[in-house]
């Protein structure tokens, strides 16, 4: 079988090597020495101001809306993974949509301005596979309209726009280390905040609200990562660059070899220096895809309809038609992509081929 996508895991010697070490200082949780020593490392490698890892990618972005949403509406996109938005209705705000562009894929930034009303206190916007949204214009509308800018870099492990890391922008920028991911802590996230006061109200608020042992400075969850989840990561940041250099030699093959004047992907932004995260491809009709999606599956091989369906067509959100939006979810697949495919890529683009033509 072949997955969309498999965790890479690094020599097992390594990693009980590192949850040796929770063993021995008899410390698992409650940022122990490993969550502080990844955090450390991970400043360095990815070039950012901090990181405060949390123990999944969606608490960041649930603590980031208690901060900053204000209950109120939530200007966002339809084409992302449902954490986007149910963290949105999870925190009493209220999710409106803009569509995407056809190629970026991202939040269209010249739809922006007509979402905004008097209710609008913040822009959630989700960098897709990685890549950037037009951050420039995003933020000159924010503080135009006195808004506050959250980004949801789930995919954006290692990705940099304009020569830093993409976390640096916006007031919040979040990231996930799922299993699924780049890099990865087994189940995993980490928040991203240059505003040293507004870092603290999310450092507190992933602690229970604690500010030191016995004082509470003020509410809060439990975001905690632990220190097992913190030894993975540990484990795997050393393989970074042979995963990425595995990656691209994947997204190689597939970017010479499928017939781009029937599919398509989407356009990689300028001055980005991208992570090759995923490797999609939009078909030019759904039954096209669902045909081509059978006989992949009829060989073992599972990609995924990934952002499927567009998230303003869910039944508990109730947005508007976003047409771009939904005709891109309807026709965009998600072909497996990992460290190790091998040559597995070419039986892939060969039974696409077939279906295709």
């Amino acid at each position: 079988m072949i997955p969309v996508t498999k965790t890479y895991l690094p020599p097992i010697a390594e990693y009980t090597a590192q949850v040796q070490r929770a063993y021995d200082n008899h410390w698992l949780t409650n940022r122990g020495e490993l969550v502080k020593e990844l955090e450390q490392k991970l400043q360095s490698y990815l070039g950012v101001s901090n990181v405060l890892m949390m123990n999944n990618g969606t608490i960041p972005l649930q603590i980031a809306l208690k901060l900053i949403g204000g209950g109120g509406e939530i200007i966002t996109t339809p084409f992302s993974y449902v954490a986007t938005t149910s963290s949105i209705i999870w925190e009493n705000c209220t999710p409106v949509f803009v569509d995407i562009h056809a190629d970026f894929l991202t939040i269209d930034e010249s739809k922006i301005e007509a979402a905004i009303t008097k209710n609008t206190t913040c822009i959630l916007a989700t960098h897709v596979f990685g890549n950037p949204c037009n951050i420039e214009v995003i933020e000159q509308i924010a503080a135009k309209h006195n808004l506050k800018v959250i980004y949801d870099a789930a995919h954006c492990f290692g990705v940099e726009y304009k020569g830093k890391s993409v976390f640096e922008y916006g007031d919040i920028s979040t990231c996930s280390f799922h299993a699924t991911k780049i890099f990865h802590t087994g189940e995993g996230g980490a928040v991203f905040c240059k505003d040293e006061e507004l870092r603290h109200k999310i450092y507190f608020s992933h602690n229970f609200g604690h500010n030191g042992p016995l004082d509470f400075h003020g509410l809060g969850i439990n975001g905690k990562i632990s220190e097992l989840q913190a030894a993975m990561g540990l484990a795997v940041l050393p393989y970074m660059s042979d995963i990425l250099n595995a990656r691209k030699e994947v997204v190689d093959i597939y970017s010479k070899n499928l017939n781009w004047e029937i599919l398509r992907t989407f356009k990689l932004r300028e001055a980005t220096e991208w992570n090759y995260s995923y490797f999609p491809v939009i078909f030019p009709n759904e039954e096209i895809l669902i045909r081509t999606q059978t006989a992949l599956n009829e060989n073992g091989i599972l990609p995924r309809r990934y952002f499927y369906p567009s998230l303003n067509t869910i039944p508990y959100v109730g947005g508007s038609e976003m047409p771009i939006s939904e005709e891109v979810s309807k026709t965009i697949l998600c072909l497996p992509l990992y460290h190790n495919l091998g040559d597995d890529v070419y039986r892939i683009i060969e039974i696409i081929s077939n279906q295709i033509q």
